[in-house]
């Protein structure tokens, strides 16, 4: 018998579709009105996730937002993105355009599954998802694909964040047989123990998890809601170790949240280093904590980043405590730093075989190097990897470990591409200046549209 609850979510779901097909979503891309720029408008009907399905879409193409001017009524919203390709120009190709235009509705026609599952669902359900969190230490991805290839998983794709001592993993695997997604119940869960004991280790008896969905997921989204839900970087213990991943006062994202009393909104500042993915990351954090974002304006000043956004919370009400505003502002300092690119770049591209990822782990765990991001992936039978790495301690790496890494591996498979220290703080002058400056965009295209008078 079916349960009313099931019921009433069928007739959401239902009801949801209805009004997507009755309001699809306008995208226009504008490739002449910009002299360095691509702009792609975006106009719909609004529901919570809807800004966040865009940015996905716009970050998983590859493209760099260099501002973006967000704003809605309660009912519909209007976006415009200013985007450039990876090195920096306008969109020339005119099948990329019409690609932005295909899966940014193809994204809303999915995402009426349920937000709560995952915004945007976008990879093909051909491959067994494993989810992995737990207390990092040096050689534990190691360990784990390395598990992974004696239980005869091959690794088709994986993304590995680390922060505050913890790493988390989505991976995706296939049965290195026959290619197809690991189904056999017995097996799965021989393989989720075995996970589950090596991410354990001697010190992390109870926050260690593990999960295997045969669902198709988004390894960013699902990424970040891990560790949100994994509240570990809030505990003491954990905190202490926060300059051992790297995330040192220089680093460290400035985020401010104050209360807009006159609209009864929460505007949270933003300021930080630029990097890939910047907008998603921070869109993705507000949407899993529950809020809403009615009013944004995005803006890059050389490899600076200032966001600002003008938000409420599911129940329409601005942030009412400082319990909330440091919760708030924990989970987009996390969410910024997560995906921070620090450490050295390397670059495996070679071709792919079974145990691949763990040979490869297991020459950079006894060559001393540590593993604080990875993105793994194939393109037919190639590999193409891409890992962030530090020494044992956390520190830069030698250059003598790498050379010893690239004699094993290889010199043509194994590239070093750049390394991404800490930039020095800016001065307060210049601090004053640029927000300055940041404000009074935001607050010029708000009241040009009407929506506000002043928040000074």
């Amino acid at each position: 018998m079916m349960s009313c609850g099931s019921i009433s979510s069928e007739v959401d779901d239902e009801y949801e579709k209805l009004v997507i097909r009755m309001n699809p979503p306008r995208v226009t891309v504008d490739n002449t009105s910009g002299r360095k720029e691509t702009l792609v408008k975006v106009d719909s009907a609004n529901k919570q996730g809807s800004l966040l399905e865009v940015v996905q879409v716009l970050s998983d193409l590859k493209l760099t937002i260099k501002r973006a001017y967000i704003s809605s009524d309660g009912e519909w919203f209007m976006d415009v993105f200013h985007v450039v390709d990876q090195v920096g120009n306008k969109l020339s190709d005119v099948g990329f355009v019409d690609r932005i235009q295909q899966q940014s509705l193809e994204a809303r026609a999915l995402s009426h599954q349920s937000v709560r599952r995952s915004v945007g669902v976008q990879t093909e359900a051909k491959h067994t998802s494993i989810e992995l969190i737990g207390r990092n230490r040096p050689g534990l991805l190691s360990e784990i694909f390395a598990v992974l290839t004696d239980l005869k998983c091959n690794v088709v794709a994986a993304e590995v964040w680390t922060h505050n001592s913890r790493l988390a993993s989505v991976v995706y695997v296939t049965d290195e047989v026959t290619g197809a997604p690991i189904d056999d119940t017995d097996r799965l869960s021989k393989i989720r123990h075995l996970l589950r004991y090596v991410l354990k280790g001697n010190r992390d008896k109870q926050s260690a998890r593990t999960a295997i969905s045969m669902e198709p997921t988004h390894a960013g989204r699902r990424l970040h809601q891990m560790m949100l839900a994994d509240q570990q970087y809030r505990k003491e213990d954990d905190m202490g170790q926060e300059e051992e991943d790297g995330t040192d006062g220089n680093s460290k994202p400035l985020v401010t949240v104050e209360n807009c009393i006159e609209k009864e909104y929460t505007v949270v500042n933003i300021r930080c280093k630029d990097r890939p993915k910047l907008l998603f990351d921070t869109v993705c954090t507000l949407t899993d904590m529950q809020y809403v974002v009615f009013h944004a304006t995005i803006i890059t000043e050389g490899p600076e980043a200032c966001q600002e956004y003008y938000i409420r919370k599911m129940d329409g009400c601005a942030v009412s405590s400082e319990g909330e505003r440091k919760l708030l502002i924990q989970g987009l300092e996390a969410a910024i730093e997560r995906r921070s690119t620090e450490g050295l770049r390397l670059e495996l591209c070679c071709e792919d075989r079974v145990g691949l990822l763990s040979d490869v782990t297991r020459i950079f765990r006894e060559n001393g190097l540590s593993v604080i991001q990875a993105e793994v992936s194939t393109r037919g039978s190639q590999a193409v990897n891409v890992f962030y790495v530090v020494d044992a301690s956390g520190k830069p790496v030698q250059s003598h470990m790498i050379d010893a890494v690239r004699s094993e591996i290889g010199q043509t498979s194994l590239h070093v591409k750049d390394a991404a220290g800490p930039s020095s703080p800016p001065e307060d002058s210049e601090r004053f200046s640029l927000g300055d400056l940041f404000r009074s965009r935001s607050e010029k295209f708000l009241y040009n549209l009407g929506l506000i008078r002043s928040c000074s």
